[in-house]
């Protein structure tokens, strides 16, 4: 089935959030802690929900390939606890995997019903 130019372009800007939003995390979590921004709820539900973001803009980008974008998401998640662990002034802790992860999760099972319902 030929790939309609606005279809690429969503899928183009959906995989450019992804990418954007993973980069985004990677310094907010692995810089200075200043770089960190205040949103007034918990840093739990901070991580949760950027991972849920994270989980669901690679899934809807990548709407194929749900074992690589669980493995991206799960793995990205243990890489970030694992590299804070060398970062000054941060801490890696299972317990924020774990909430990452499960953000991640929720967001990719989101987009995976999103992607069934438009017929992906």
């Amino acid at each position: 089935m030929p790939v309609s130019p606005s279809s690429a372009l969503t899928t183009l800007v959906m995989r450019a959030a992804a990418w954007g939003l993973l980069l985004a995390v990677l310094v907010m979590t692995l810089g200075p802690i200043g770089l960190r921004p205040v949103t007034g709820h918990s840093a739990g539900f901070e991580r949760f929900a950027a991972f849920a973001l994270i989980g669901g803009l690679f899934g809807l980008a990548y709407p194929r390939r749900w074992l690589v974008v669980l493995i991206l998401v799960i793995g990205s998640a243990a890489a970030l606890e694992i590299l804070q662990e060398l970062a000054p002034g941060r801490h890696g802790r299972l317990i924020d995997f774990a909430v990452k992860a499960g953000g991640g999760l929720c967001g990719i099972v989101a987009a995976a019903f999103i992607s069934r319902q438009a017929g992906r």
